[in-house]
């Protein structure tokens, strides 16, 4: 994130604010700047809004919760995530690439267990691309997501523990907040199987610090798909041959 000088500098002229993503904090350091600013529109939830400081600087905050409306492009790209790691796609293309021919094909997802941790617009639909795979899935939650998952057909985990220790993949689905922050932590990754998947498309820091790269090389689990990440590339960056190349957002990481 850029630091408040430099974003006050920036904005100092500004009147509605549009926000998409949560990235960046809109406090109150930096409000206090914003001698203009009348409106800040934001689509969804607002953690990285200081709401106090807004009203008291008068400033309107506007958002659509849309609690009820599934996610669909983040369960999608949730579930390419699990494919291809499961399927070794990646693999098989940079084989491909190489001159080898099918170098191996994975595993299958049918009669497995996803583990969705957080059920809500995007675990709810997950769930049911699970379900037409073929998959069991058991979810992990707050006891209001535990008894919509129930009521939608699907199975809660009896622990926490056991969750991470039945599952053959695992997909995030829960909000970072105070009481989130760092929720899987080494002790439960140790638990999960050496041919798991953890997959995360929330937010990085539901992971405890370091954890997940120290599960991954000590064996559990045996992979990770991420999709988001504490620091994100905010610019192109520039390889050998001069060629301007975006980093990769999305990455699957299997261990050494």
């Amino acid at each position: 994130m850029q630091g408040i000088d430099a974003l006050a500098d920036r904005l100092k002229d500004t009147e509605a604010l549009v926000l998409i993503r949560e990235r960046t904090k809109i406090l109150a350091p930096l409000l206090k700047h914003l001698n203009k600013l009348k409106l800040i529109s934001q689509r969804s939830v607002y953690p990285h809004i200081d709401i106090a400081a807004s009203t008291e600087l008068g400033t309107v905050v506007s958002s659509n919760l849309h609690s009820d409306t599934p996610s669909y492009a983040a369960a999608e790209l949730t579930w390419g995530l699990v494919l291809a790691a499961m399927r070794q796609i990646p693999q098989q293309l940079a084989a491909l690439k190489a001159g080898k021919w099918q170098t191996g094909v994975g595993s299958s997802l049918r009669e497995k267990t996803l583990g969705i941790y957080g059920y809500g617009r995007i675990g709810s639909v997950v769930a049911g691309y699970a379900r037409a795979f073929g998959m069991k899935v058991l979810v992990w939650a707050r006891e209001a997501s535990l008894a919509r998952a129930k009521a939608d057909g699907y199975e809660a985990a009896p622990s926490k523990a056991a969750f991470f220790g039945e599952c053959d993949v695992i997909s995030l689905h829960t909000r970072l907040v105070d009481a989130t922050r760092g929720l899987v932590t080494a002790g439960v990754l140790a638990r999960m199987k050496p041919t798991a998947l953890l997959v995360n498309t929330s937010r990085a820091g539901l992971t405890e610090p370091s954890a997940l790269v120290g599960a991954l090389r000590a064996g559990r689990p045996g992979m990770a798909a991420i999709g988001a990440y504490e620091e994100e590339a905010k610019a192109p960056s520039t390889d050998c041959d001069g060629k301007r190349r975006m980093h990769a957002r999305h990455r699957i990481r299997f261990p050494r």
